[in-house]
């Protein structure tokens, strides 16, 4: 059994399922991709968009490359529903590429948690849309 806990722990209430939101909304924006990784079960699932990703050091490289490619991301998390061990989010975020083109993401997950609160799937539908500099919200 894994000693690894990330509280809060399912079943999940509107204000831990709130937590758990801010709290992957504060990681992710803070674009360290071991640390975040460590919100995952070692063998976790993954879809984001067309890409499938399993365990902990596959969520690494690609969140490796994700924040190598989309400069000055940030990213704002809204909960969305929840129940037992699941929580959905709704989300958007802005990044630049390396030509200087703007861009907003607009998207949801669905979440599942084990009993030590640490994330086993992550299934992620992102839609990309470009935008100019001055229509930037984050």
């Amino acid at each position: 059994m894994s000693k690894e806990q990330k509280a809060p722990f399912p079943p999940f209430n509107e204000e831990t399922a709130k937590q758990k939101v801010q709290m992957a909304e504060d990681a992710w924006n803070n674009k360290d991709p071991e640390k975040v990784s460590l919100a995952y079960t070692v063998d976790t699932e993954w879809r984001n968009r067309n890409e499938f990703l399993n365990g902990r050091q596959e969520v690494q490289e690609f969140l490796t490359r994700k924040w190598q490619k989309e400069l000055d991301y940030k990213l704002k998390k809204e909960l969305w529903a929840f129940k037992d061990n699941r929580i959905a989010v709704r989300f958007e975020y802005e990044y630049h590429d390396e030509k200087g083109q703007w861009y907003r993401a607009y998207g949801n997950e669905n979440w599942e948690f084990d009993k030590n609160g640490l994330m086993q799937k992550r299934f992620a539908s992102i839609n990309d849309l470009a935008i100019d500099e001055k229509d930037r919200r984050l």
